[in-house]
């Protein structure tokens, strides 16, 4: 349940710090006192998107905290386990507001994302209020509920299941068929592509080697005459550098007779000889190496162009040529082993489809039988909210399957979706003669919020949400109406925990607890405040939520009296 709840800076909120217990509290207080800001709150902590725009004026950040308890037997703790977190007993939330759009969120203590903060509190809390009466409109949400009501959740969830399993298998059977519409074109262009890269015979960095002789061929008489004047220079000339190495070794041997320390040098220089004499050799290695063939450049440039086209065909490298050919004989050994997959694949969509159809069978038909029972309930329970004569109906419809739908995706002619073969529509007729009606259709706001309370009550202990806020529930109803429906809040808190923002002193005389919102004006500045409430305090609150800004002795004593016949 929702235990602690702190609000910074946001709105029109300074500072609020809110405690919360189990059963059925009471929030109440004059409109514009910041009842909406609270809810505004919790709907963030619950995983809705922030704006700049919600932080006080004159503040750099807003904050918001929640702690939310729950039993050691509670799944949320598993919850928090596969999550990573500690498997405590409680939940601190805390969302941080920025001017700058970069608002942080805080899951015990560790910055999460919103989409973990949602999964989190899925089932922690819910806020009834005109959202959720719209939401009760739809019809995938009437579906939803139908199945809580008769416990047909995992039920449908094995529909689910499944049905998200045959669809991949579907579509590879698809693309399985369409491979062999085209299989005997496309194996004819593969083994021509084939052949094409084999008869290349392609080798490794052939074309980086063959860019590098086709600019030794066009440069040969060039590279030719600077090879050759170099031994020359070096060697063969006359004045050659070997010359000069020679007559400077015999001086050195001469000198070394008068100072012995010249003599390493003197042998150094046979090995400057020897290094210059490998040179040369690899000099003149080299000029036997150099062509002047006109056909063999024709020959390289011939073949340059032709790894070129191979290139541009195949993916722009010759590492990619040949990664090509790889991929070309997977693709054949794929295309011979099309025939025994399309049978296998056929195999696993007619198992698959099998156990779908069979789900959605039986999930029909236990629909169509906790219908009745979920009409006579809401029937029942509109009766204590004082609309005894509301007749409560489920109107059921399937999807005509068409010329598009897979038959694997269909039962005899409807179509079978990840919820099953139902469509539902919750049919009302709030008055004595009225035809039934879609609930979208109703205008009553009054009715449209007990229908909610109604339902509430009956998923209550079906429901895994531990705390409901109720911010609507006395929307459109009198004081007659409202001591019912604060009888039906009541009943509803000894499954939850239930917090009611009301306006009607016949609901808030049955709360377990009850706080008062208020705001005033300190330093030029509006701040919204709260008080938990005594008896005394709480008899005050419901004499002025009977009669106004002025309090009158009779008021005091209707309040009083209210509280006692609770």
């Amino acid at each position: 349940m929702l235990q602690e709840l702190s609000i910074r800076n946001f709105a029109i909120i300074d500072d609020l710090h809110i405690h919360f217990s189990d059963g059925l509290t009471i929030l109440s207080g004059e409109t514009g006192a910041g009842k909406s800001v609270i809810i505004n709150a919790v709907n963030l902590l619950l995983g809705t998107r922030a704006s700049a725009g919600l932080i006080r004026t004159g503040a750099e950040t807003a904050e918001l905290e929640a702690l939310f308890v729950f039993s050691p037997d509670s799944p949320m703790r598993n919850l928090l386990a596969d999550h990573g977190y500690d498997t405590a007993d409680s939940l601190l939330v805390r969302r941080v507001i920025s001017h700058n759009e970069r608002h942080r969120i805080y899951i015990n203590d560790r910055l999460a994302t919103i989409q973990l903060l949602q999964t989190l509190t899925e089932n922690l809390a819910s806020i009834s209020g005109q959202h959720a009466h719209q939401g009760l409109l739809k019809e995938d949400q009437q579906l939803l509920i139908l199945d809580q009501f008769g416990g047909l959740v995992s039920l449908r969830s094995e529909v689910t299941l499944c049905y998200h399993e045959i669809l991949p298998a579907i579509a590879k059977l698809s693309d399985l068929n369409q491979k062999k519409d085209r299989q005997e074109e496309r194996i004819e262009l593969l083994k021509f592509q084939k052949k094409e890269i084999n008869d290349a015979a392609v080798l490794p960095d052939e074309d980086r080697s063959l860019e590098q002789e086709k600019i030794r061929l066009k440069n040969s008489e060039t590279l030719y005459q600077v090879v050759f004047d170099g031994i020359e220079a070096l060697y063969s000339g006359q004045g050659a550098v070997i010359e000069h190495i020679v007559a400077v070794r015999k001086q050195l041997d001469k000198a070394g007779q008068l100072d012995p320390e010249l003599l390493p040098a003197a042998k150094g220089m046979d090995e400057v000889s020897f290094q210059l004499e490998d040179l040369v050799g690899k000099l003149r290695g080299y000029l036997k190496t150099i062509s002047f063939d006109e056909n063999r450049l024709e020959e390289v440039e011939s073949r340059l162009d032709k790894l070129q086209k191979l290139k541009r065909k195949y993916g722009g490298s010759l590492e990619c040529v040949m990664a090509h050919l790889e991929n070309i004989d997977d693709e054949l050994s794929e295309i011979e082993n099309l025939s025994e997959e399309i049978k296998t694949t056929k195999s696993k969509i007619d198992q698959l489809y099998e156990k779908l159809a069979g789900l959605s069978r039986q999930l029909s038909q236990k629909r169509e039988g906790a219908a009745q029972k979920l009409a006579i309930m809401v029937e029942k329970e509109l009766g204590t909210l004082k609309m005894g004569h509301t007749r409560f109906e489920v109107s059921f419809r399937k999807t005509a399957k068409d010329e598009h739908t897979d038959p694997n995706l269909a039962l005899a002619d409807v179509v079978i979706s990840e919820t099953g073969i139902d469509r539902v529509t919750f049919m009302i007729a709030p008055n004595v003669g009225e035809q039934l009606k879609p609930l979208a259709n109703i205008a009553s706001g009054g009715e449209l919020s007990r229908v909610v309370l109604a339902l509430k009550a009956i998923l209550a202990e079906t429901d895994s949400v531990e705390t409901i806020v109720f911010d609507e529930v006395d929307a459109g109803i009198g004081g007659g109406v409202a001591e019912f429906v604060g009888k039906k809040l009541a009943d509803l808190a000894r499954f939850h925990q239930v917090v009611c923002i009301t306006h009607l002193p016949q609901i808030a005389k049955f709360g377990t607890h009850h706080l008062k919102i208020s705001k005033q004006v300190t330093g030029g500045r509006t701040a919204t405040m709260i008080k938990p409430l005594d008896k005394n305090d709480r008899i005050k609150e419901i004499a002025r939520m009977l009669g106004g800004t002025t309090i009158t002795k009779t008021a005091l004593e209707h309040a009083s009296e209210m509280l006692q016949n609770r």
